[in-house]
């Protein structure tokens, strides 16, 4: 069994999500195991793939993140969700997943998502 977290990217930015996916690649310790471009496809990637991570839009057409990630916890509820945004003034208010800003994603800040999750899992 590996120890390396495996991370879903969903992004309906073809350009963000490929940018995230550099991010997951070059993390050490993750390992990228899908995309999506939808919230549907999103959680059924979750179904498909069980990874450890999901990095998740907030806004995306159809499903949006929020409802998204509160699909995922009913399917797979050992999965972490991130949600991101890059309105700076996003909050979870109405939420209850984090959510953090898309430019602050570094392997770094990647790594210290997943250890602040894992504290509070």
């Amino acid at each position: 069994m590996s120890d390396l977290v495996r991370v879903l990217v969903a992004d309906d930015s073809e350009i963000f999500r490929s940018a995230c996916c550099r991010v997951v690649d070059t993390a050490t310790g993750f390992e990228l195991v899908g995309t999506a471009a939808s919230g549907e496809e999103a959680v059924d990637r979750v179904v498909e793939l069980r990874p450890d991570l999901v990095l998740m839009d907030v806004r995306m057409p159809g499903m949006g993140g929020i409802e998204a990630a509160a699909r995922t916890q009913e399917v797979a509820p050992e999965t972490i969700v991130v949600l991101m945004s890059v309105d700076s003034g996003a909050s979870s208010a109405d939420s209850a997943f984090a959510v953090v800003g898309k430019r602050s994603l570094t392997p770094s800040a990647l790594k210290a998502l997943w250890e602040s999750a894992r504290r509070h899992d």
